[in-house]
């Protein structure tokens, strides 16, 4: 047993940071006026430049720019796809924790034209990247395409623009097909497809809601699971891809919970990527069993380190639930990371920047242990 050089690396992480004190000032006072955008992005680089070199010197293979450059995980991405507009319409998310109940409004968004790639997204934060690490493979998160029909489903899509909706997921494909080849070309060789919805959809509470609005929710993982595979069935070989799934994460709140039982079968053994990302870190996300279905030459990487606390893990304890997920599939399959990102949305989950690093450390030296 031994480190990966390739990625899924053995300790490794979602990909979003907790933007630090300065970073959230310079961006109150953009949205005042009393900053230029330029002076903002500057922040922004010396954020990011930190934020790299604490990644190298904590000892992760892989390190990203911690999403600073983002309001929120996903909608910065789908805003950008051509053919996609951002609505008036303000949609409502719900959350809740094992507390309260909370909510926030976001803008809603619509399908009005040909769903294409206008211009490769994120490239310029990820050339930035790229020349900022060291020692670390620079790590891209984009949201899946699933994320783009998951909010609204396919009242979102005109249809006097799409008529037969396999059109426009045959479309939402290629552009991300086109999306994947581009950052290849800028040099990226480890990304990440986020995606709440795999794991949504194994909550029967998250089933019924998209029942109620006319679509398939019985068979709705099959479709995105073709249409993620439909945009990288090209992919350079060179390229490791990931996928990463969890049940919201908002200001330490979620939105949906349950096993991976739902969806294992077809997500495990159909889904066309090297790793899995998989929320584990309590209660909510169910037990191992479902990683039985996880095929040879595929890496799991648990998420048993919580981002939505800043208690630190107990060690042996981690060893102990990596030994557990170890009886459905092998150890050397198996990778170590925290359960999601620190900072979905430029909000940040309950936990502080010192405690976001504890656990990343602890991340790093787990994995030296188990898998020496």
């Amino acid at each position: 047993m031994s480190q990966r050089a390739q990625p899924p690396f053995r300790a490794d992480h979602v990909g979003s940071l907790l933007r630090p004190p300065a970073l959230l000032e310079a961006r109150e006072q953009f949205r005042t006026g009393d900053i230029t955008r330029k002076a903002l992005k500057q922040a922004e680089n010396t954020a990011i430049v930190e934020a790299v070199a604490m990644q190298e010197r904590i000892g992760l293979q892989a390190a990203t720019d911690g999403e600073f450059r983002r309001r929120s995980w996903h909608m910065d991405f789908i805003y950008q796809l051509g053919g996609i507009t951002k609505t008036d319409q303000q949609l409502r998310i719900s959350m809740h924790n094992k507390t309260s109940e909370t909510s926030f409004d976001t803008p809603g968004m619509a399908v009005t034209s040909r769903v294409e790639l206008e211009e490769p997204i994120f490239a310029d934060d990820f050339l930035f990247l790229s020349h900022t690490v060291s020692s670390a493979l620079p790590k891209l998160t984009i949201p899946s395409p699933s994320m783009v029909h998951y909010r609204a489903g396919a009242s979102a899509v005109d249809r006097t623009v799409y008529p037969d909706l396999d059109q426009f997921w045959a479309d939402l494909s290629t552009a991300y097909a086109d999306e994947v080849r581009a950052v290849h070309d800028l040099g990226c060789r480890y990304l990440q497809l986020d995606d709440t919805s795999l794991a949504y959809l194994n909550d029967p509470a998250q089933r019924a809601v998209m029942a109620a609005r006319g679509e398939d929710a019985d068979h709705q993982h099959l479709r995105y699971i073709k249409q993620i595979n439909a945009a990288l069935a090209d992919r350079p070989s060179d390229m490791a891809v990931t996928t990463h799934m969890c049940r919201g994460n908002y200001r330490s709140s979620w939105a949906a919970e349950g096993g991976y039982d739902y969806v294992a079968e077809a997500l495990f053994g159909e889904l066309d990527v090297d790793g899995f990302f998989c929320e584990f870190d309590d209660e909510r996300s169910g037990t191992f069993a479902p990683l039985r279905f996880v095929p040879p030459g595929k890496q799991v990487v648990l998420g048993l380190v919580t981002t939505k606390s800043g208690a630190l893990e107990d060690a042996d304890a981690l060893k102990r639930r990596i030994d557990e997920a170890a009886k459905y599939l092998p150890l050397d399959q198996l990778c170590l990371s925290p359960q999601c990102g620190f900072s979905s949305t430029v909000d940040g989950n309950a936990l502080t920047v010192e405690e976001q690093w504890a656990k990343l450390r602890l991340v790093v030296e787990v994995a030296a242990d188990v898998w020496k």
